[in-house]
């Protein structure tokens, strides 16, 4: 009783918008007060903080943070979604196309989903539109594509998780390569049924000569380096998840100077944004220990696995139900935040039902995505708005359709899951 009221409380201090990381330490730390008083508090204050946050492989996160923002500093991104649109452009539906896969190789050298659909708002909505797309379904399918940077690596989601896990930081990258590019594909395949409805709202682009579609390719192939240099470093041993990402900063880095797009107040401002928002994960680490704390000694976790295993219905089933509990969760939370407070509840239950955990984090981290791209709180969809100048309803509608071919492959991961495990086991 005692954990039901304090993850009540917890829900409640998330409802009226108190941070998620004092919102997670607060109902931890009233939890701990109440079951154990004030010196079980001190104790822990006194060394979970500073133990959740110096594990070697945590130093991966700042550095694909910095990593995605040397990107963008780059300009890159721009050549990419003109490369892209090059080769592809011509066809009917061309630049939607172009916009997934403009949107899919920023996700391997980015790891930063509202960072991609921002980016990607600002080029491809822009010009889908321009075109003749219906607005609705170029920013939803915008807002949709940014989410793959949480799936395909360098992906700071799949990292966080795989600590939060204690699973292999490099297998759990290389997990998601497959799914990310299988959802990429499940991506264009909706945006040609939704044409069928509608095809006056698919245009067909601009033709590109064979020359311009090489420059164009020849100028955004430098981020195909800082994609091998990273995944390709982590698949054959070469190097850990932590040193790749050094390795990507260092080859970022030296974009930026090729570029011409070095100077000190944008490497002043690229520093300031990777330390915010790795305060920000950071902070929800901390609170997201005191509160497994507290959860350890209610005994939760032993509980509910004894009890799910005493059910007698198929482990599909059961699986499908945390599915459920996950995108309702990921209306309301951030990824982070779900994943450090769930994972040590719900992953001990997913591996007694017989599923990898590497497996798992690919599973659930494809359901939180849903939550980035749905209402009320889809963080992906007010970024898309703001960035490209459409109404925020109507981006949700736009994505709605993708949402729905997102979940048709989550349910494939769970129906097969050797898909997600495929090349982890060939590492």
């Amino acid at each position: 009783m005692t954990a039901l009221l304090i993850v009540l409380l917890l829900l409640v201090l998330i409802l009226v918008r108190v941070p998620v990381s004092f919102a997670i330490l607060g109902a931890g730390v009233i939890g701990l007060a109440f079951i154990g008083g004030p010196h079980v508090v001190d104790g822990v204050m006194q060394t979970a903080p500073a133990t959740s946050v110096m594990s070697f492989s945590l130093s991966a996160v700042p550095l694909f943070i910095l990593m995605a923002h040397l990107i963008m500093l780059s300009g890159l991104l721009d050549s990419l979604f003109g490369a892209t649109r090059a080769v592809v452009g011509r066809i009917r539906g061309g630049t939607a196309v172009a916009s997934i896969a403009a949107g899919t190789a920023f996700a391997s050298v980015s790891g930063s989903s509202t960072a991609a659909a921002a980016t990607m708002a600002q080029t491809s909505t822009v010009k889908m539109v321009d075109e003749g797309y219906s607005p609705r379904m170029a920013s939803g399918l915008v807002a949709v594509v940014g989410t793959l940077a949480a799936m395909i690596p360098p992906s700071v989601i799949l990292v966080f998780y795989a600590i939060t896990a204690e699973t292999s930081v490099g297998d759990q990258l290389i997990a998601g390569f497959l799914p990310g590019i299988l959802i990429a594909c499940t991506l264009v395949a909706v945006m040609y049924f939704t044409m069928l409805r509608n095809p006056q709202h698919v245009p067909a682009g601009e033709k590109a000569s064979w020359a311009d579609k090489g420059r164009a390719l020849l100028t955004a192939s430098p981020l195909v380096i800082v994609f091998l240099a990273v995944v390709g470093s982590i698949y054959v041993g070469l190097a850990t998840a932590t040193e790749a990402a050094a390795l990507g900063c260092v080859a970022s880095f030296i974009l930026v100077v090729a570029k011409g797009r070095f100077s000190l107040p944008g490497l002043g401002h690229t520093l300031v944004e990777t330390t915010k928002t790795t305060a920000m994960i950071f902070a929800i680490i901390i609170g997201a220990h005191v509160f497994g704390h507290f959860l350890t000694e209610t005994k939760v976790t032993p509980t509910i696995v004894e009890w799910v295993g005493g059910l007698a219905v198929p482990n599909v089933v059961i699986m499908l139900f945390i599915a459920l509990i996950y995108v309702v969760l990921g209306f309301f939370m951030d990824q982070i935040a779900i994943i450090a407070l769930t994972v040590p509840v719900v992953l001990p239950l997913a591996v007694e039902l017989g599923y990898d955990p590497v497996w798992f984090g690919v599973f659930i981290v494809l359901l939180a995505e849903v939550g980035l791209v749905t209402p009320p709180l889809g963080l992906n969809v007010f970024v898309v708005a703001k960035s490209a100048g459409q109404r925020i309803e109507e981006v949700f509608r736009g994505a709605a359709p993708y949402v729905v071919g997102m979940l048709a492959v989550a349910l494939l991961f769970l129906l097969v899951p050797a898909i997600v495990m495929w090349i982890p086991n060939t590492m």
